[in-house]
């Protein structure tokens, strides 16, 4: 694709394509969704999303600039989706443990495109709005600034990074799946105590518990862990308004870059 992205107003098609319907930046990307959940991220091409849409793909380029701006849009509809049906109670606690089982499921749900977008970063107007919400979920709590961001920081990261890890083993071919199932049955159950006795002694709930997801458990123990920081800051007495900046705050803090919400 190119630069020639035309703004929102001038984008409306006169006559519709060739399978009856007109244009616009939704109906992309649910179509470009669409086609990569089918196919795979190589279906995310001009081609052959003009093929599905019934539109000449030069028309595409009124609307994105090229593929990986298309894919950003896609990321930020997976977080909008997510957006739409989150509902904030007042309890900080009980709304990130919810947002984030949300945002689980919603990988899940379209495992080839999590995949693909969950270390993008969009800046658009989905993305935007997540950050605003998780962190004013987490100051209105009472965390001071910085502790605001890194709770926020974790939370969002533990989040897409256990959606594209169950999400790239939902896209194995079930056969595969099995196969690794019968690996924990197989191999790991049968080990002698004598020689592994950790494993041995706890072989019955490795089979049990290690085909499914350990993000609940590890969405609820970061939860816990940021409660207790809470209960610390209070525990000091200092300032726990919105804004304020304890001294024990001062000094650099640890960076890197992922994905957005």
């Amino acid at each position: 694709m190119s630069e020639r992205v035309v703004p929102p107003a001038e984008r409306q098609r006169r006559r519709p394509t060739k399978q009856g319907v007109v244009l616009s930046e939704e109906l992309i990307v649910e179509t470009a969704l669409r086609l990569i959940e089918e196919h795979g991220a190589d279906a995310l091409s001009v081609r052959r999303l003009g093929r599905a849409l019934g539109a000449d793909p030069s028309s595409l380029y009124r609307y994105f600039r090229h593929t990986d701006d298309l894919m950003l849009a896609i990321a930020d509809e997976l977080i909008g989706r997510n957006l739409r049906v989150w509902r904030t109670t007042g309890d900080w606690r009980a709304d990130l443990r919810d947002l984030g089982l949300r945002m689980h499921a919603g990988a899940l749900a379209h495992p080839r495109a999590a995949v693909l977008s969950a270390h993008r970063v969009t800046g658009r107007a989905h993305e935007i709005q997540a950050v605003e919400s998780i962190i004013g979920v987490l100051r209105e709590a009472g965390f001071p600034d910085r502790e605001a961001v890194r709770i926020y920081h974790a939370f969002v990261d533990q989040a897409l990074a256990f959606g594209a890890l169950d999400s790239a083993g939902t896209a194995l071919p079930r056969a595969a799946r099995e196969a690794e199932a019968e690996v924990w049955r197989d191999t790991y159950a049968r080990l002698p105590a004598d020689t592994h006795p950790h494993i041995a002694a706890t072989a019955r709930h490795l089979v049990a518990t290690m085909r499914r997801s350990s993000y609940p458990a590890a969405l609820d123990l970061l939860l816990a862990a940021a409660q207790t920081r809470l209960d610390e800051l209070r525990a000091e007495g200092g300032s726990m308004k919105a804004g304020a900046r304890p001294a024990h705050e001062d000094g650099p803090a640890a960076t890197g870059e992922r994905g957005g919400a």
